[in-house]
Order: C-alpha cells, then structure tokens, then sequence
C-alpha cells in the first residue's frame, strides 16, 4: 500500500491519498493521470494493467488500486 501512495503522491502532490475515497468521480485523477499511474504501477509491481482492470471502481481510492493490484498478481 505504501508503494501505491508513495506512486499516487509523485503524481498527484497535494492530496491526501490516505483518506480520499472519490478520486475519479471527483475528478482528483484525470484519465491521463490514470494512464500514467498504470505505467507506473505495472513497473513498480512488475504486473500488466490490462484493459478490464482500467475501470472507475479500480481508481477510485489508494485502497482500491491496491486491492487491483494484488488481484492481479494473483492472477498472474
């Protein structure tokens, strides 16, 4: 988890990544942002973000991009 705030705080400074719950909907992260945050999770973690993973829910909050990312390295 810390990996992932430490990525989302290099991306987005300013934010508390530790409580936010809404960043898609309220517009914390753009798409663009979204589409670097995965390059930057697929180094990090050594995973491939796919296209059925990239969906609002998945980047919503530090959690549920955690949470995406052990699924996939379960997956994998």
């Amino acid at each position: 988890m810390e990996t992932v705030i430490k990525i989302l705080s290099n991306l987005k400074p300013g934010v508390d990544f530790t409580t936010e719950k809404d960043l898609v909907n309220r517009q914390i992260l753009t798409s663009m942002e979204i589409m670097l945050l995965t390059g930057e999770l697929n180094d990090a973690f050594d995973i491939e973000i796919t296209l059925p993973y990239i969906i609002p829910e998945n980047f919503s909050s530090a959690e549920a991009i955690y949470d995406m990312v052990q699924r996939i390295e379960e997956d994998e």
